[in-house]
């Protein structure tokens, strides 16, 4: 017995099986609507939408308004220019010497002085003075040092980076006249702070070698006085011709080997061990020390010095080491009077230590608040806050619609209050 299925079944089952020929224009559709039906949610509530922005707006102006002024006064300063050309060109004044005194003064200055000052001006000894000197602890209000010390701070910048190779304070204020006081108050306590530093390249030399030459002229004047006692005490003025030029060579090739050790040690301070010129003036040392050697000496002393053929008494043998000192000192006081002439040239070329351009002056036009960009920026913000919040009703909306969705709702709720529930 055989069944059979009614035509129209079968053609149900067909069309359930196979995909619509027109799905895709369907699923296009869908996103039209979805599209479509988000602008009339933004349409329906445009009056919120409005009124968030026009509020934001309202409020920033009012705020912009009630915000107190401030001015921002700015000092441009020059800072000083590493430069040696002064020296340079007066070593070929100095004969031997030249070489010495051309390494002293080589060029070893810093990359970027600029950040080297801008350090100092941020130093605290600097910013305490200027707290001290404005009283700003009791206008800020605040009880302790280091917090009025960070107050200013925000409310100072010093910049030094920028392409002109300028140093740029700003300092920010209520009042546009005390705005300028304090900026160029800044420059002068860091000139207070600057006097007792030597920080130029010119500046270390010139103090190396001063406290160099005054230890030097003291060993000097030991040294005449000593040679005068012999002399009084022996008898003896002079010695014959060849024993005194072996004594003065020593003594001269002992000093300038002396003199380049405190040359390379003051060279180290501000120079690297690669430097090439401090690699040359290693080399020269050991030069001048081997020619003492040839001569008997060392690098200490110069006892073991060849001296003619004969005996000499004890009493020319004390005379000749008191010479000897005498001439060693000489030549160590005259090589470092050389060097600390010329540091101290270079010194005065660098001119003064800090330079001002543009003094500040008090400013015509506040610097804060801006009122502007805050309008602007608070318009923008309550605007995406005014689509946030249709977004958010809507959602809502859609979500009481819903009856499953409606009674989990109301338990949270419920579950949110404080209140007791009354038993039923």
């Amino acid at each position: 017995m055989s069944t059979e299925v009614p035509l129209h079944e079968l053609n149900e089952q067909e069309n359930s099986n196979s995909t619509p020929p027109f799905a895709g224009a369907a699923e296009e559709e869908d996103g039209e609507n979805s599209l479509l039906d988000l602008f009339i949610v933004l349409a329906e509530r445009k009056r919120l939408i409005f009124s968030v922005t026009a509020t934001f707006a309202i409020l920033a102006v009012v705020i912009s308004l009630v915000l107190p002024k401030r001015y921002t006064a700015t000092v441009t300063l020059l800072s000083p220019q590493q430069n040696n050309s002064m020296a340079s060109a007066l070593t070929s004044q100095l004969g031997s010497l030249g070489g010495m005194a051309a390494l002293a003064g080589g060029s070893l200055g810093l990359k970027n002085p600029n950040d080297m000052f801008v350090a100092m001006f941020k130093s605290r000894t600097v910013e305490d003075a200027m707290i001290q000197r404005f009283g700003l602890m009791q206008e800020y209000q605040d009880r302790y040092l280091t917090d009025a010390r960070a107050r200013f701070e925000h409310y100072a910048t010093v910049n030094g980076s920028g392409k002109d190779g300028l140093i740029h304070i700003s300092v920010e204020d209520r009042d546009p006249q005390r705005a300028a006081e304090l900026a160029n108050g800044y420059v002068d306590q860091f000139r207070n702070l600057s006097q007792h530093l030597a920080i130029t390249e010119a500046e270390q030399r010139r103090s190396f070698f001063e406290q160099q030459l005054k230890q030097a002229n003291q060993n000097l004047a030991d040294a005449e006085e000593a040679l005068k006692e012999t002399e009084q005490k022996t008898g003896l003025i002079q010695l014959d011709s060849q024993a005194r030029a072996l004594i003065e060579s020593a003594a001269t090739l002992r000093a300038q080997i002396t003199a380049r050790e405190v040359q390379i040690q003051g060279m180290q301070t501000y120079a690297t061990g690669e430097n090439a010129q401090l690699i040359q003036a290693q080399k020269e040392l050991d030069s001048m020390r081997a020619q003492l050697a040839q001569l008997g000496g060392s690098g200490e002393s110069t006892n073991g010095v060849i001296v003619p053929k004969g005996q000499m008494t004890e009493s020319g043998l004390e005379y000749v080491r008191r010479l000897r000192d005498v001439k060693y000192y000489e030549t160590i006081f005259e090589i470092l009077a050389r060097q600390f002439e010329l540091a101290k040239l270079d010194e005065a070329k660098e001119g003064a230590l800090i330079q001002v351009v543009d003094p500040a002056i008090p400013p015509d036009k506040r610097s804060f608040p801006k009122r502007s960009l805050i309008v602007m920026g608070a318009t923008v913000a309550g605007f995406f806050s005014g689509l946030l919040a249709v977004f958010l009703l809507a959602e809502l909306q859609r979500m009481k619609g819903d009856s499953d969705v409606s009674l989990r709702l109301n338990r949270l709720r419920n579950a949110l209050t404080f209140r007791r529930q009354k038993a039923t």
